[in-house]
Parts: structure tokens; C-alpha cells; sequence
């Protein structure tokens, strides 16, 4: 047990099943070791190639990156895949689990997101440049889920080399 904060622990590690508070991920080592150990990204919001947006171009490098990207588009409701995927409609219909998800929505529609990501329990989630919601991001930390808010995916990947 450990003494500071009651959660039992084996080797000075808790058990993966219990979540510690999450944090904010604001700096370029936090980030680094963030994207070192995602694998599986929902992109919550992406749009089809047709837009030229970033809301594509963004998860489409990080699937040629290597990351196995989820399309969770919020409309398109024709759409049944993107980037080569079958698409999601929400975050808890996506079988299996999710490391991170990665945010393509206005700050005012972010909360609309929230219990469907606390009900996935992604380790962290991602709000993309020119979004930041500071109330989401406390309930998501609170919950034990890493934030990362108005920073760019792609810039992030390129600066890291991948």
C-alpha cells in the first residue's frame, strides 16, 4: 500500500486497474512519451478527403505514421468508411480498446463528447490546434484520462520523426 495516497501497489507500481488522476500534457517531453505509446487513435470529428481539411489530412498522416486511425465522423451520416476503416458513430461502438482520441470539434461541441469518451476510457485525448476546453479537460483528468489541448497532431509527429 502505498502510504501517500492508499492505492495499493506491487513494486511501487498500482495495478493497471486503477486510474490515477490524469494530467494536463502541455510540454514536448510530455508529448513525446505520450505518442511513444499510442498505437490505436479514434479521430473524433474526422471528415472525408473531398473537404481538404485537417480534419482529414491530419489523421491520414498519422495512419501512414503507422498509427491505426478509427474514423468517428460527426456528420456524413452516408459515410461508412474513411481512410480504409469502417466508421464509428460514437466512441463506445468502436470494438476494442483506444489509446488516444484525437479531438476535430469546435471548444463549444467538445462537451457534447464527453461521457461518450469517459465511457471508452481512452488513456488520453487530444484537442486539436484552436481547441481548448478547460472544463472538459478537468473532468477528463479527474477521471484518469491525459489531455492534450490546442497542439497539432501532425506538427507533434513530424517534430518527433514520424
Amino acid at each position: 500500500m502505498d502510504r501517500s495516497n492508499g492505492v495499493p501497489v506491487s513494486d511501487g507500481v498500482p495495478p493497471h486497474d486503477v486510474r490515477m488522476p490524469g494530467r494536463l500534457v502541455d510540454t514536448d517531453a510530455g508529448i513525446d512519451a505520450l505518442l511513444a505509446t499510442v498505437h490505436r487513435i479514434a479521430v473524433l470529428g474526422i471528415k472525408p478527403r473531398s473537404t481538404g481539411q485537417p480534419a482529414h489530412f491530419v489523421p491520414e498522416y498519422a495512419q501512414r505514421a503507422g498509427f491505426e486511425v478509427v474514423p468517428v465522423p460527426v456528420y456524413y451520416p452516408e459515410v461508412t468508411e474513411m481512410l480504409g476503416q469502417p466508421v464509428y458513430r460514437r466512441l463506445i461502438d468502436i470494438p476494442g480498446p483506444v489509446e488516444l482520441v484525437n479531438i476535430f470539434r469546435r471548444p463549444n461541441d467538445v462537451p457534447l463528447h464527453v461521457d461518450d469518451i469517459l465511457a471508452k476510457a481512452p488513456r488520453a485525448v487530444w484537442m486539436q490546434s484552436g481547441i481548448r476546453n478547460d472544463a472538459v479537460a478537468a473532468r477528463l483528468t479527474a477521471a484518469g484520462i491525459d489531455v492534450v489541448q490546442d497542439r497539432c497532431l501532425l506538427v507533434e509527429l513530424q517534430r518527433v520523426g514520424r
